[in-house]
């Protein structure tokens, strides 16, 4: 990747501002997009420790026009932009349809156009659903559980078929649950965190019996890069996870031992998920990137976790957050 002129879109986001990061550090020149706003405001880029050393440029990947100008001289595109909060598909999916298809649809004819030597679109573990076998392979049925995993199984469909149809240089990666420094506390991780370092005796989840493959950020930016640098991955989907199943409530009590905490749980009606919309089991096959890349991940739960919880409960971190507000 060193000298690779990179693009990476939503990079003002969670996992996108980590990956711009590691790029930085492999060598790479760094085209960052951040979603326009009149504040001039580039999100988590505001925080990252490469910021003189990248490109940022403010748009919309909803505007092919806006696409065809940012892929210009890029070599290799990580597409990361979306619209990713589940609940909040229930109440706008139209906008999961604009962002995730037709930008998805805009970055990949971008690309193509231009000429770049390489695309990762980002999936995510979502568009499996409730896991009919475990662990979960690549070959496993889609199953849209939500508005939202039903939009990014629609831009996964559209981003294979530039491979299939126009020979675009593409490859699928689906991380599964992803977790870290920056998180949104819509994620369940953050959400214990904050609330506990806030001082709640009660801390307020929805349903903690499905399980989760979850994977410490820095791990799955490691997956999309080495995907990035890996010829037997174009044209196909590859799942980024640990291979470690674990529940929601022994997540919970998990970061409780790290915190020190006695808090006890209960259940927030509105964080629920309609009964057939929810997800009640994901575990990750990653047998198929460790065979491409020879990719094994370095953080477990345990030291992850530990790292994200040292992130949160720094003053200037924890005060970013409404941790008593539900945030969709």
């Amino acid at each position: 990747m060193t000298m690779k002129r990179v693009l990476v879109t939503g990079a003002d986001g969670f996992i996108g501002s980590h990956l711009t990061e590691m790029l930085v550090g492999e060598g790479c020149e760094v085209r960052a997009l951040s979603q326009y706003n009149s504040f001039n405001y580039w999100g988590w880029l505001e925080n990252v420790n490469c910021r003189e050393d990248i490109e940022v440029v403010c748009g919309d990947v909803r505007d092919p026009h806006f696409c065809r100008e940012i892929t210009k001289d890029i070599d290799v595109v990580f597409h990361l932009a979306a619209l990713i909060a589940i609940p909040y598909s229930y109440v706008a999916p139209d906008s999961y349809v604009d962002t995730n298809i037709k930008g998805t649809v805009n970055i990949c004819k971008a690309a193509l156009d231009n000429g770049c030597s390489r695309v990762i679109h980002t999936s995510t573990s979502e568009v499996y659903g409730t896991a009919q076998y475990v662990p979960i392979d690549e070959k496993h049925p889609l199953q849209p559980q939500s508005p939202y995993s039903a939009s990014k199984i629609g831009a996964d469909s559209m981003a294979m078929s530039f491979f299939n149809a126009f020979n675009l240089p593409l490859t699928i990666a689906r991380p599964f649950n992803t977790y870290g420094p920056r998180q949104s506390t819509r994620a369940v991780i953050p959400t214990i965190i904050t609330q506990i370092a806030n001082g709640s005796k009660q801390i307020k989840l929805g349903d903690v019996s499905p399980t989760r493959d979850f994977n410490y950020v820095l791990d799955t930016c490691r997956g999309f890069i080495a995907l990035a640098g890996c010829e037997q991955a174009i044209g196909e989907t590859v799942n980024i996870g640990s291979n470690f199943e674990i529940s929601i409530g022994d997540t919970l009590n998990k970061v409780k031992e790290l915190m020190n905490s006695d808090v006890e749980f209960i259940t927030d009606e509105q964080r629920l998920r309609p009964e057939k919309s929810e997800v009640f089991r994901l575990w990750c096959d990653n047998s198929k990137l460790r065979k491409l890349t020879g990719f094994e991940p370095e953080y477990s739960i345990d030291q992850g976790l530990q790292a994200t919880v040292d992130w949160f409960v720094k003053p200037e971190n924890l005060t970013r957050y409404k941790a008593d507000i539900y945030n969709v």
